[in-house]
């Protein structure tokens, strides 16, 4: 097996995608967090103590999706042309969807799970005072399409574009 970011030594590098032809690209990611009911009904309300909870995690996560690759090692740099995040209110909490879209020469995938990564944590963050109870989890990649594997999807998900 062949790794990317392995040179023949077995040190990191970064993979070299200047080759690549530039396409436009998209990946949208999935996350959940958990709540107590009445930590979800003061969300809602606008009634938490730090403010807008909603809002917040979605400002959060459309900055880190912006930060990526300060974040991650070796991931590259990308002119992210927009970043959409979605807070919906289920029964037992919120479902976090965010959508990365670029043209380029790698995609969007790191970005978008970010995104829905950091709008959760900042949800935690803003509601840890009232509920202790709060669970993060179900992050995952739902759907991506452009660059050299085209479209990929996971479930029912359906392209909203």
């Amino acid at each position: 097996m062949e790794f990317t970011h392995l040179d023949a030594a077995g040190g990191i590098k970064m993979v070299d995608v200047g080759g690549k032809p530039v396409t436009e690209r998209e990946a949208v990611a999935e996350g959940f967090i958990a709540l107590r009911p009445d930590t979800l009904s003061r969300i809602c309300e606008g009634s938490m103590p730090k403010g807008n909870v909603l809002e917040t995690a979605r400002l959060a996560g459309i900055m880190a999706a912006k930060r990526t690759a300060e974040l991650i090692p070796l991931c590259h740099t990308l002119l992210l042309n927009v970043v959409d995040i979605t807070l919906q209110r289920e029964e037992t909490g919120i479902l976090i969807r965010a959508s990365a879209r670029l043209s380029g020469q790698t995609g969007a995938e790191m970005e978008a799970l970010t995104a829905v990564s950091v709008a959760a944590l900042t949800i935690y963050d803003m509601c840890k005072a009232v509920d202790k109870e709060m669970v993060i989890g179900g992050v995952q990649l739902i759907a991506k399409r452009g660059g050299r594997s085209g479209a990929v999807q996971k479930g029912d998900y359906t392209w909203e574009k």
